[in-house]
């Protein structure tokens, strides 16, 4: 007897939330891909998974495309199907994977905008003056000091530092924690936000009004309001500051591991987006000083 569909994929949610501790937003994210699945099932009289089969799998995934989902899209949908049926196979209650040997489209990945080293210290050091002025130093030299979430970042609290030893311990994606180094100009600005406030362990590092934690869109905000008085072109956001720190560790140190000890990333293929930035910066270089790679009638 074929097994009906929504109730297997309900009960995967709930687990997912309550066992894996998944954000709410993660929750959602899956369950608007299942519904696709769900849906397209419906409309092909395919009564519950044990009747999938990779080319039905196939189909999908090609209706979807038809339909004008994007590539990335298309992988992310194809993901959160394969995450359910490793599961339901897990548990017995699928014989086999529908979506084994299925590949979606491929992923161009855009690479992501990076400051320099002189437009971060510009950034960082071009902050107001007075208690505001501080909050705001702190905030961006911790970002590119520690190459923090913006979420990471704005759930801080003074329990969460080690200035002495130059450490800051977040709770990252999945709810794991890190300990992450602290420069010393982090740790200076932090120390004197600190002296400007109450440093009790369960205090909140950043405020916003009324001593609540400061909310992600304030910090985009004054990060925003920053760039556009130094007068930079391209667009600052908090993971600008995050994509900054990644290149400039790995254009420094070229090793790919640490880099994704400190990001906090599960999967080293996260991390090595910047490994393409770093050959971009070498491939300038390289266009600029080697006499056979200049262009013909250049100096």
């Amino acid at each position: 007897m074929t097994a009906s569909p929504r109730p297997l994929v309900e009960a995967w949610l709930v687990r997912l939330a309550s066992e894996r501790q998944a954000s709410p937003h993660t929750v959602t994210g899956y369950r608007r891909d299942l519904d696709k699945l769900l849906g397209w099932m419906d409309a092909q009289d395919i009564a519950g998974f044990d009747a999938l089969q990779p080319q039905h799998m196939r189909s999908f995934i090609a209706a979807e495309h038809r339909g004008g989902l994007s590539p990335k899209s298309l992988q992310r949908l194809l993901s959160s199907c394969r995450s359910l049926f490793r599961q339901l196979t897990r548990e017995g209650l699928l014989a086999h994977d529908p979506a084994a040997g299925v590949r979606g489209p491929k992923v161009h990945r855009k690479l992501p905008a990076v400051l320099d080293v002189d437009e971060a210290a510009t950034l960082i050091e071009g902050g107001g003056e007075g208690a505001l002025g501080l909050r705001d130093r702190a905030m961006l030299e911790l970002f590119y000091s520690s190459g923090l979430r913006l979420s990471e970042l704005v759930g801080l609290r003074w329990g969460d530092l080690d200035l002495d030893e130059g450490e800051v311990r977040v709770l990252g994606k999945g709810r794991k924690t890190r300990l992450v180094p602290v420069g010393r100009h982090a740790v200076a600005a932090l120390r004197a936000l600190g002296c400007a406030g109450d440093q009790a362990p369960h205090s909140p590092v950043f405020r916003g009004r009324g001593g609540a934690p400061i909310s992600p869109r304030t910090v985009q905000a004054r990060l925003k309001r920053l760039a556009l008085e130094h007068g930079f072109a391209k667009r600052v956001h908090p993971h600008l500051l995050r994509h900054t720190f990644a290149s400039h560790m790995l254009e420094s140190s070229g090793d790919l591991r640490a880099v994704q000890e400190l990001l906090g990333h599960a999967d080293i293929a996260t991390t090595q987006i910047y490994t393409h930035l770093d050959f971009q910066h070498l491939a300038r270089v390289y266009d600029a000083a080697h006499p056979r790679a200049r262009a013909k009638g250049g100096k």
